[in-house]
Parts: structure tokens; C-alpha cells; sequence
């Protein structure tokens, strides 16, 4: 193993060149696939703190006094998929009304009673997609009247999210395989000019793995180098995007995940993809050569 450890090792300045356009092929195609994974990131981050706001009301019968309103809420919180549940009176219900349009020019319009609306409960729940089934099982509930949600808005969140996450899979998907073949064609020129050597190797009765460890460890050396100059470019594109987004005020409303929290998962990531990538590619392009 040290001797093809060796091998792989100088082989990699034998053909310098060649090293060189490897490790810029795998830096391209690690950046290309990680602007994508972290701009799915980013999206999933976004979505899922726009349904971390949604919630939807139930309203407590007309009937019932305060207390018996307040009972309610063990039983909403025994639901299923429910995470938090707030009690609003009828009260507070008003006193938020006049917050919302205190400066408004009819804001005389809301010097109500009380009376007039309903005790109610605003519900959070743990998971969007389930939002139909727990606003139905709300409605089970003696002692709520009606209930108001926007179903429309939280499929249309699940259905961009769900469209997002499998685009962004099958483009990484799509550009390792394309990055394998590249790395291989261009590990193959490099070994085109070794062809007589490995010829000589299987005639005189090296097995195919001895011929192909050189090659392999070659390959996962200039993997983890085009990772780590990859990883560190990503660092620097990411930090100016994310200056520019922060720099425009019209894109503040997105939510950009820090660099330094998905750093040690980028880092694994390309280095798990280089080494898979410079491995998978010296393996396709030395197959060729072993047929003596």
C-alpha cells in the first residue's frame, strides 16, 4: 500500500499539467454543485421560517363563558400536530383590531364592545403539510364554532418547497455524474501516456488492482486538493452574495443561512465528492488500459 501510495503521489507531479487541469475540472464542477445545494439550502431556510409564521384560528362558541373557553385548550393541545396553542379573548381579539388601524382615518369604527367577537385560539402546528387533517380535527372539538386557515396559501408553500428540494437534487445529481466523466476523460490523458508502462506491468504479471491502486490514490489526492480550493472559493463567493443581498434593501426579506454554520458540512461534502469523483474517474479511465 506505501508503494502505491508513492506512486500515486509522484505521478501526480510526473504529469503536472495534466494534475493541474484535474484539480481546476473538480474545483469547477464542486462549485457549480455547491451554489446550487447552498441556494437550495437558503430556499428551504426561507420557506420553512415563512411556515414557522403560519398559523390558523378557531373561534369558541357564542355559548360558552371564558372559563369554559379556557378548558378548551387541552383539548386542542392533545391534537395531534399541534405545537402551540395561544388563548385570545374577546378582549384582546378587539384591543389588536385597534392596534392594527390606530392610525388609520376610521379608527373610531372600532370603539366596540367587546361583545361582538369571539373568544378564539390561535394554533401553530408542527408540520404544514398535515395543516388540513389538524384543522379538521379542531373542528371535532365541542366547543368550537368555525375555524379560519389559508389552506391555499400552505399547499402552495408545500408545493414550492417540494418542487425546489427535488429540482435542486436531481441538478447535483446530474452535474456529478457529468463531473465524473470529466474527471475521467482527463485522467485518461494522463494515463494514455503511461499505456506502455501498464502494458509491460500486466505482462510481466501484475494483477489489475496492483495497476490500479497507483492510479486510484492519485486520483483521491487531486479530489481532496480540488475540494479544499473549491471549499475555500465557495467561502468567498457565498460572503460576496451574501454582502450584496444584505447591501439591497429590496431582498431583506430573504433569509440568509451563515456561511460559518454550513461551513463544516460544506467541507465534508466536497471532500466526500472529491474523493468520490477523482476515485470514480481513475477507475473509468484506467479500465481501457487493462485490456492487454
Amino acid at each position: 500500500m506505501g508503494y502505491h501510495m508513492k506512486e500515486g503521489f509522484h505521478s501526480i507531479f510526473t504529469h503536472g499539467l495534466m494534475s493541474f487541469a484535474a484539480v481546476c475540472m473538480i474545483v469547477a464542477c464542486l462549485i457549480i454543485m455547491g451554489s446550487f445545494s447552498l441556494v437550495a439550502v437558503n430556499l428551504d431556510n426561507t420557506l420553512g421560517d415563512l411556515e414557522a409564521e403560519n398559523e390558523f384560528t378557531a373561534y369558541v362558541d357564542d355559548s360558552l363563558t371564558e372559563a369554559q373557553a379556557r378548558a378548551l385548550q387541552s383539548k386542542l393541545e392533545a391534537i395531534p400536530n399541534v405545537d402551540s396553542v395561544t388563548f385570545v379573548t374577546a378582549e384582546q381579539a378587539l384591543e389588536n383590531y385597534k392596534q392594527r388601524y390606530v392610525d388609520s382615518e376610521y379608527a373610531e369604527l372600532f370603539d366596540l364592545p367587546p361583545e361582538v367577537l369571539r373568544h378564539r385560539y390561535q394554533i401553530h402546528v408542527v408540520d404544514i403539510e398535515d395543516l388540513a387533517q389538524t384543522v379538521a380535527a379542531v373542528e371535532q372539538v365541542d366547543g368550537i364554532a368555525s375555524t379560519q386557515a389559508a389552506l391555499d396559501i400552505a399547499q402552495g408553500f408545500v408545493t414550492v418547497r417540494n418542487v425546489a428540494g427535488a429540482v435542486a437534487w436531481i441538478l447535483i445529481l446530474m452535474l456529478l455524474i457529468i463531473s465524473l466523466f470529466i474527471i475521467a476523460n482527463t485522467i485518461k490523458l494522463a494515463t494514455f501516456h503511461r499505456r506502455e508502462e501498464i502494458a509491460i506491468m500486466k505482462m510481466c504479471g501484475a494483477t489489475n488492482w496492483f495497476v490500479r491502486w497507483p492510479f486510484i490514490f492519485e486520483g483521491m489526492l487531486l479530489g481532496l486538493i480540488g475540494a479544499l480550493v473549491a471549499f475555500l472559493l465557495q467561502w468567498g463567493i457565498y460572503s460576496l452574495i451574501v454582502t450584496a443581498i444584505t447591501e439591497y434593501g429590496g431582498l431583506q426579506l430573504i433569509a440568509i443561512v451563515p456561511f460559518k454554520t454550513l461551513a463544516l458540512r460544506v467541507l465534508g461534502a466536497f471532500a466526500a465528492a472529491g474523493l468520490a469523483i477523482g476515485a470514480g474517474g481513475s477507475l473509468l479511465a484506467i479500465r481501457k488500459f487493462l485490456q492487454v
